[in-house]
């Protein structure tokens, strides 16, 4: 079943905003403050995985690829395939990382 809006994605970023704008500037407490970025970053995470689009037929079985370079038997594109796959994981897990080193 579809769902009206608020998406997923719009919830994760609202609580999100919440936290970073409201919360966070509000609390003295180090441990609370630590715990309250962590779960801003989660909620990015999460927004960003939610946003991303679904794997295509063209994605790579990494699966696959990791047995073959262990066979010894890697494709010759191999090491583009897979900075392209660790891309796509730093664009969900922290996009900044992959700004900082591109």
């Amino acid at each position: 079943m579809s769902h009206d809006r608020p998406t997923p994605a719009e919830l994760a970023e609202a609580v999100r905003e919440f936290l970073e704008r409201e919360i966070l500037p509000a609390l003295d407490d180090h441990r609370l403050r630590f715990r309250t970025i962590v779960a801003i970053n989660g909620l990015g995470i999460l927004q960003r995985q939610l946003e991303a689009p679904p794997a295509g037929p063209g994605e790579p079985d990494v699966a696959e690829l990791a047995r073959a370079i262990r066979a010894g038997e890697a494709p010759a594109d191999v090491l583009e395939t897979l900075k392209e796959h660790v891309a796509a994981k730093l664009r969900v897990a922290n996009p900044k990382y992959l700004e900082h080193y591109r």
